[in-house]
């Protein structure tokens, strides 16, 4: 059994979109994950507090995300309870 060799290993290219009814669909999510996370999953493990600082730019586009969602959660019915109570 040859197995080639393993500390140099050969990677293809990556996966293909599946066939999908909704090509328009598939290439807006794709072209939004492009968006949200450009940078590449960073892998050296050499200092934990570099690891930290890469890893949190890494997740830099989904915690933007997450804060624009968080703070869209908390001011639409706040806006939506004072336009209801304060009818002036």
């Amino acid at each position: 059994m040859e197995l080639g060799n393993i500390s140099q290993p050969v990677y293809g290219p990556g996966p293909e979109a599946p066939g999908s009814s909704t090509p328009g669909l598939v290439v807006m999510v794709h072209g939004f994950l492009r968006l949200v996370q450009p940078n590449a999953l960073p892998i050296a493990l050499c200092c934990l507090l570099f690891f930290l600082s890469q890893l949190l730019l890494y997740e830099l586009g989904f915690l933007v995300c997450m804060a624009i969602g968080l703070l869209f959660i908390i001011l639409v019915p706040l806006v939506g309870c004072c336009f209801c109570c304060c009818r002036c």
